[in-house]
């Protein structure tokens, strides 16, 4: 078997045990599930599901890698006007990584303690990364932008995964937590214009 289709393979096996996991949680509630109930319902091993997903909380999750770098990958100057670019394309295209989800899914977070605590790191590991890709600042200017910059962002997910879960309309939704980041990002503007 050639590395291609090993590589095809292990993202099946990931993206079933995700489903299935999700499936899970959103029925009975993310505390309430084990990973053994996973593997079951994946139809795959225990140690398969842990060697995938090495905690719980990354087979809700399972975009972590890609959340935490969105902000990074941002470029371009001014360094506001680039973010609200940014920001308005992903709000556009309903962007999971912007907090939009289907109601189970909001409301499955937002009742679970662990899946929240989880949520407010992976915010702070996002607003690092930022920090650490702003490097053509000096490290205080870079730390600064990339904590105003990551609460705006932190801001909104919230807000959409707020309204998300009380059962709004997704198009009620993008267009108050537009108004709001239009806002926020004019706010932003104002303190970083410079940058």
């Amino acid at each position: 078997m050639g590395s291609v289709e090993r590589g095809l393979r292990k993202q099946r096996t990931r993206q079933a045990i995700s489903d299935a996991a999700t499936r899970l949680f959103i029925s009975r509630g993310f505390e309430e599930v084990t990973i053994a109930q996973v593997a079951e319902a994946a139809e795959v091993a225990k140690m398969t599901v842990t060697n995938h997903f090495p905690r719980k909380e990354d087979l809700v999750f399972d975009v972590h890698e890609s959340f935490v770098a969105s902000l990074a990958e941002v470029r371009g100057r001014p360094l506001v006007p680039a973010f609200r670019r940014a920001w308005r394309a992903g709000l556009e295209r309903r962007d999971a990584l912007l907090g939009f989800s289907g109601p189970e899914f909001a409301r499955m977070v937002v009742e679970s303690p662990t899946l929240l605590a989880r949520l407010r790191e992976l915010h702070e590991e996002r607003e690092k990364a930022l920090a650490t890709a702003l490097s053509d600042f000096d490290e205080d200017t870079a730390r600064a932008a990339a904590a105003q910059i990551a609460g705006v962002h932190r801001l909104l997910f919230d807000e959409v995964l707020r309204r998300t879960a009380a059962g709004e309309p997704e198009p009620e939704i993008a267009a108050a937590v537009g108004r709001a980041g239009e806002r926020m990002f004019d706010l932003l503007e104002a303190g970083l214009g410079s940058l």
